[in-house]
């Protein structure tokens, strides 16, 4: 049995770069027709001089996921070239902070309004092409803050909190038409908006001892995962929250192992 997105057209969020560039790059090497969504034209103009060189169909829209009209205008292009969306990866996101009582309005603002409003105004924009299908996959970026939050998140993880709940109300409202709605949590990935390889030393290897698979996750790592998701393979998969952290916290010290080695 083999991954096989051939044909299917798959549109990314945040594909400009980072995680999202390389999952629309994995998509589409899986033969996906891949739509990327960013409001940064020189990512996008980055990633059609890619896709031109690779030899891949697909589009690069320029639109702010915050912005409904911007996300209906967005869409309604993809549909009318290809005719179809099969796939939505929900992965632009933000992830500004501090500690509550120092928490700004307009931080809070900013992430529920990309991570949690994005998510939500893309998914109400694909579900009625889905739905008309009866065939689709809905991908949904949470994040391991989702799951154990961290000091200085509380804005971040609580909109991906949110995430994690609206993917499994979407999933229980688009099942009857073989839609399927998942999300995903990363680990420790680095990132510009993260910049764990940028940690001191001594702070990467406090960081390295919380992970079951004692290395940095990669890019390839999500994307592969999501590639599976998206495939034939998962179709009985839905209304899951997937982690994607190499383990991380699995059990409380998990550095012990590698000790004792």
């Amino acid at each position: 049995m083999q991954i096989n997105l051939n044909d299917k057209v798959a549109i990314v969020t945040g594909g400009g770069r980072g995680i999202g560039r390389v999952i629309a790059r994995t998509f589409a090497q899986e033969g996906a027709k891949v739509a990327i969504i960013d409001f940064k034209q020189d990512l996008l103009d980055d990633a059609t001089a890619e896709w031109q060189k690779a030899g891949w169909d697909g589009l690069q829209v320029n639109a702010d996921v915050r912005h409904k009209d911007q996300v209906a205008s967005a869409v309604a292009e993809i549909e009318a070239k290809y005719g179809r969306v099969d796939i939505l990866v929900n992965d632009a996101g933000v992830a500004s902070g501090a500690k509550v009582t120092e928490l700004a309005e307009e931080t809070w603002d900013a992430n529920f309004d990309t991570n949690t409003k994005g998510t939500f105004l893309m998914c109400q924009a694909v579900a009625p092409i889905m739905k008309r299908q009866k065939w689709g996959r809905i991908l949904n970026a949470a994040s391991y803050a989702a799951i154990t939050p961290s000091i200085g998140s509380a804005a971040y993880a609580s909109s991906k909190y949110a995430v994690v709940g609206f993917t499994r109300v979407m999933a229980g409202e688009l099942g009857p038409y073989d839609v399927t709605v998942n999300c995903y949590s990363p680990g420790m990935v680095p990132t510009l908006m993260n910049r764990f390889a940028d940690a001191p030393p001594d702070r990467k290897e406090k960081l390295l001892d919380t992970l079951t698979l004692r290395r940095w996750g990669t890019p390839e790592d999500v994307a592969n995962l999501l590639a599976f998701l998206a495939s034939d393979l998962a179709q009985y998969i839905t209304g899951a929250h997937i982690d994607c952290s190499g383990g991380k916290y699995a059990t409380q010290f998990p550095s012990l192992a590698y000790e004792q080695v």
